[in-house]
């Protein structure tokens, strides 16, 4: 009897073992293909570009429309609910107010203690833009659900130092407090800085930092939105076939995190993925698409 035992367990233990393990791994594998949140609601958000998390508002997710859209950009929720509408006084010259508004942070500004939106008005699809604008705007508040308000807005206008291009990724670097500019198009894609700090309407150019390659065909592997989370320590660019995730060692700037190979985690393809944005915890990200009712998902960062 007791060696029946004993054949049992050395049986049962391998067993349960092994069971624990596929059901931790499935765990990792539903976590991993994402959660759909909701879906974009009202027919003013059909062409979304970007996405950011408010860092004053729990709960609240800045977007906005690409070319063609108004000087504008929506508050909403996780589940695609409109809060908020925000106004503001584009350029003068241009019928719309912006020709291509292509992606969306946020970070620190001018005042200590304040949380800033920035808006790239970046896109050029035949590269022929003198230059580019990027808004910026002291985090507003939200009257209520659906409210309409107009922003005052601080441009800045920037060149690059190798010709006008194409590029759809904006993003804020709280630690070394930089923007970045990533181009879009071509086998190798360009990243750029300019300093956070800057006067009101100054024209600047961009500085040149490095050359990064993502394998695939265009425009499928053109990269369309990135994100830095708001600790500095995480890194996202996406495109329309993958998610590019890195970790930034301490010290290390963001564009020589990049140049190492990244993780590419599980993505669900969208119709046109061009938004992607960190949760303020940096624990997930949001991604979300162009077209009418197009869904929100949620992924965990990577392990």
């Amino acid at each position: 009897m007791f060696m029946k035992i004993l054949k049992r367990k050395r049986v049962l233990v391998p067993v349960t073992v092994i069971l624990m393990l596929i059901a931790a791994y499935a765990q990792k594998i539903v976590k991993d293909k994402g959660t759909v949140t909701g879906y974009l609601q009202g027919r003013e958000m059909t062409e979304i570009s970007g996405i950011t998390a408010s860092a004053i508002h729990p709960g609240i997710y800045y977007v906005h429309n690409d070319s063609g859209d108004t000087s504008r950009f929506f508050a909403i929720t996780p589940d695609g609910k409109l809060k908020a509408t925000f106004y503001f006084k584009g350029e003068a010259h241009t019928p719309l107010g912006v020709t291509d508004c292509e992606d969306i942070a946020a970070g620190p500004g001018p005042e200590p203690g304040k949380s800033y939106i920035y808006l790239g008005d970046i896109g050029d699809n035949t590269a022929s833009r003198k230059y580019l604008t990027i808004y910026r705007f002291e985090e507003p508040a939200i009257n209520g659900h659906d409210s309409i308000t107009t922003l005052q807005s601080t441009a800045l206008y920037l060149k690059y130092p190798d010709g006008p291009k194409d590029a759809e990724t904006l993003m804020i670097d709280s630690a070394d407090q930089l923007i970045y500019i990533v181009s879009k198009r071509k086998s190798s894609v360009t990243v750029y800085t300019t300093p956070l700090n800057y006067t009101a309407n100054d024209t600047v150019t961009l500085d040149k930092r490095t050359k990064l390659h993502f394998g695939g065909l265009p425009p499928f592997k053109w990269i369309t939105a990135g994100d830095i989370s708001k600790d500095g320590s995480q890194v996202l660019l996406r495109n329309y076939h993958n998610v590019y995730y890195w970790k930034r060692a301490p010290g290390e700037p963001v564009w020589e995190a990049m140049t190492r190979k990244p993780i590419k985690p599980y993505y669900n393809n969208e119709k046109q993925g061009e938004a992607i944005g960190f949760t303020p915890d940096g624990k997930g990200y949001y991604v979300t698409s162009e077209g009418l009712n197009a869904p929100i998902y949620y992924y965990h960062v990577p392990r």
